[in-house]
């Protein structure tokens, strides 16, 4: 038994995904970096192991009732952690914030601001006080009733619903409304409520057309469907829902960023005409500090907020003023001094990065004053400038100043090289790993052989040199007008690999991300001008040149379980025609379609093929069990009958990429795909593995194996934004090969990104800043990469010739 005063946190057992029952003790009040490379068992030691165990005993603590109203992570295979504090994590999260998130509501600094205005504004003569919730559009109270507290109007019209009045409806002439059944469904609604789908629209009467499109009527109808041969359809009460709003709604609602981007051609928007944008009431307008309104403040960058407070603050710490401004100042310097000054607190959470959204949260965290506690954090360097980490690795180190321990998931060498304590696991990911190869000072990693980190932390040997490659074309915007980025002409060459670098928010995913891969869709689409990249320049010259264009993200692959590495690829549909052609299957007259776990006939029917059950509990939150027919397989007895050299489907998905490799070796279809995952490094994921188990950064690689397997044609542009983030730097040599691969077949590839190893071996560097923000959106540097490391004005500059020498 170790005393309550072991400085030590002492995991013992620890079997979590694939560590190899890990044994290891770790300081406390450190910095502590978890290196290993991607899939190694290191996010499976510090988030799955230690959160996860001081998480469950915290909510053992908490009543029943109350636990129900929390997501838990479950209970971790360990056998035993001791010295363990509680914990707070800080993951990056890849769900998707709502529209009415911003900085300020992320930060609470929104709060802060508000009681400024409520409890020492300048009100107009005679008027009442006003609540702080007032000055919230997120409330009724202050929301402008005309937009809801959005800010802008949408509105459509008929040209714009209707773009070919010579069709009838039952040709598709309301092009918004939607496909497959439900746009059926609608046109039977409008047949059984008498009107005719049968006549060009341009001959309807224009009562009826106004009806059809504008009505906030909703009639429920009985709908007779025409049967088809063969099935019986049997009437259905129909609801009928106006092109409008059916527009409308789905714009507001819908999950589905392709269901909204279409919603979004049928509208026009434009600020509120009654608050004009502000998003409040005219009586919270009416309110001002140092002369200007709550929504001015609001939309400056958060470094000019700071001027204004500072010199509007006055009056003693005592008063309202001067305490809730104090306040407010001390919130916003931890938000700047993590390299984010240039966010304004109106800034939508949808449009920030992972890396930002986690540094935000951290800025929070360490304004809340707690002592004692593990802070776990995941790659907190991520998305982040060099120039910007130093800042950061000061915030850690006042974290930990504070008597707290900071326990780091990182893959940047300038974080490990300062961590107190280093826990390298590896050597190798998935089977391979899941084993602790060092723990202690970070100089001891220099005695381990095997460790994949030890030549990246140690051996800085002059990198090799490679002459950049010469453009056989360029893209050329002039003029380019979004967000920070004003009046800018960028060249991007083509056939070579370009990297574009610039300090955080300095404009790069704006110019790379919005305004390029805009005008290259709109010309994918064969849109005319009117195209929303085409909007945000002048003029462009050189498209002519691309035929294709891939953009290559970091969003997940699927939203479900369902989906899986095997199915996004296409590997899924080889494997199972391998299945429906062997004996077995043929003698039973199964088809390729028997060995889905997505429809009836070969899935299990009580899991409905998902592989697990959720189990209903009193007063506890619903828990998840393998299916107790299927045991976790996914399917049912007979289908499992059929095997393949030996392995049934579900076998078969439980295989590694690696695996699967040897074991459909010879077998043209299922080479191509498992190839190409493994020469993106991810030989270690199972082939059924979840998209919801993915990283952004597998997520991002298995997106890349899938372009890789398909026959290219023509001169094909990708763009990638950060695509090293998660990435340990032997997979970033992986990654960088295939990239390096695509340009060499005749392909361009544009990268954003903040690793100077891999700007160092770009052909072409565009440099944004030189700040970020409205200091920043101007392009400081293009040339080669030794063109740019002595660009004087750069602040990537000497960071590039660090890395030009190692």
């Amino acid at each position: 038994m170790h005393s309550p005063h072991d400085p030590y946190v002492r995991v013992r057992g620890a079997r979590e995904h694939n560590l190899k029952n890990v044994r290891v003790d770790i300081p406390r009040d450190t910095l502590t970096v978890f290196t290993g490379v991607s899939g190694s068992g290191k996010s499976s030691l510090a988030f799955g192991t230690i959160y996860a165990e001081a998480q469950r005993r915290y909510f053992e603590s908490v009543a029943p009732y109350a636990r129900r109203l929390i997501h838990q992570v479950g209970a971790p295979a360990v056998g035993e952690i001791t010295g363990l504090p509680p914990a707070v994590s800080l993951e990056q999260r890849r769900s998707a914030p709502g529209a009415r998130s911003s900085v300020g509501t992320v930060t609470t600094l929104s709060n802060s601001l508000r009681l400024l205005f409520s409890r020492a504004g300048d009100y107009p003569p005679g008027a009442e006080r006003l609540d702080s919730d007032s000055f919230s559009p997120n409330t009724a109270v202050g929301a402008c009733p005309e937009c809801h507290g959005l800010g802008r109007i949408h509105r459509t019209d008929e040209a714009l619903l209707v773009p070919d009045p010579s069709l009838s409806i039952r040709e598709g002439a309301i092009a918004a409304w939607p496909g497959a059944w439900q746009g059926k469904n609608l046109r039977d609604v409008l047949d059984a409520l008498g009107h005719d789908v049968d006549r060009p629209w341009r001959e309807l009467d224009p009562k009826d057309r106004e009806w059809i499109l504008f009505t906030d009527e909703q009639p429920v109808v009985t709908v007779h469907p025409v049967r088809d041969a063969g099935r019986i359809q049997r009437p259905y009460q129909g609801t009928y829902m106006s092109a409008r709003r059916y527009v409308l709604h789905t714009f507001a609602d819908t999950r589905s960023r392709a269901l909204r981007a279409k919603a979004e051609r049928f509208l026009t928007s434009a600020p509120c005409p009654v608050c004009g944008g502000s998003r409040l009431r005219p009586e919270a307008m009416a309110v001002t500090f140092a002369g200007r309104t709550i929504a001015e403040l609001a939309g400056l960058p958060l470094s000019a907020l700071a001027e204004v407070l500072s010199g509007a603050g006055a009056g003693g710490e005592e008063t309202a003023r001067g305490v809730l401004t104090a306040d407010l100042l001390a919130r916003i310097g931890t938000v700047t001094e993590l390299g984010l000054g240039y966010l304004s607190l109106d800034r939508t959470a949808p449009t920030l990065s992972s890396g930002e959204l986690q540094r935000l949260r951290l800025a929070t965290q360490l304004r809340s004053g707690l002592f004692g506690v593990v802070y776990v954090l995941d790659e907190p360097s991520a998305g982040l400038h060099p120039a910007d980490t130093e800042a950061l690795l000061g915030v850690l180190g006042r974290l930990k100043e504070a008597g707290n321990s900071v326990f780091v998931v990182e893959h940047k060498m300038d974080v490990v090289r300062r961590a107190d304590w280093l826990v390298d696991v590896g050597p190798l990911a998935g089977e391979h790993g899941g084993r602790v190869l060092h723990s202690g000072p970070p100089e001891g990693l220099a005695r381990v052989p095997e460790s994949a980190t030890r030549r990246f932390l140690f051996e800085e040997g002059p990198a090799p040199v490679r002459e950049p490659r010469v453009p056989t074309g360029w893209i050329r915007l002039s003029g380019v007008e979004r967000h920070n980025v004003r009046g800018v002409d960028a060249a991007f060459p083509l056939g070579v690999f370009t990297a574009v670098t610039g300090v955080s928010g300095s404009g790069k995913s704006t110019l790379v991300g919005q305004v390029l891969a805009g005008v290259l869709a709109d010309r994918q689409a064969g849109e005319e001008a009117t195209g929303a990249g085409e909007r945000f320049c002048a003029s462009v010259t050189g498209l002519e040149a691309v035929d294709r264009l891939v953009q290559v993200d970091q969003k997940p692959i699927g939203r479900t379980p369902r989906s899986n590495l095997a199915t996004y690829t296409g590997l899924f549909d080889a494997v199972r025609k391998l299945f429906a052609g062997t004996d077995a299957a043929r003698e039973r007259g199964y088809t390729a379609g028997r060995f889905s776990f997505n429809v009836s006939g070969g899935r299990c029917e009580t899991c409905q093929g998902e592989g697990f059950v959720s189990v209903e509990l009193l007063f506890l939150p619903s828990t998840y069990a393998p299916c107790p027919d299927c045991h976790g397989a996914r399917y049912n007895p007979r289908t499992l009958d059929v095997t393949l050299n030996g392995l049934t489907i579900a076998q078969v998905l439980e295989l590694t990429v690696e695996s699967a490799a040897s074991f459909f070796a010879g077998t043209p279809a299922a080479e191509r795909a498992l190839t190409t995952l493994l020469d993106v490094g991810l030989g270690y994921l199972r082939l059924g593995q979840p998209a919801t188990e993915l990283s952004g950064g597998e997520a991002q690689r298995i997106k890349l194996a899938a372009e890789l397997q398909r026959t290219r044609r023509g001169h094909t542009l990708y763009l990638l934004d950060e695509p090293t983030t998660g990435l340990h730097p032997a997979d970033v040599e992986v990654l960088m090969r295939q990239l390096h691969s695509l340009v060499d077949g005749g392909g361009t590839v544009v990268v954003v990104e903040h690793d100077m190893a891999v700007v160092a071996g770009a052909d072409h560097v565009i440099d944004l800043g030189p700040e970020g923000g409205d200091r920043g959106g101007r392009i400081v540097a293009a040339g080669t990469p030794a063109e740019v490391a002595r660009e004087a004005g750069s602040r990537t500059a000497p960071y590039l010739a660090k890395a030009l020498r190692h």
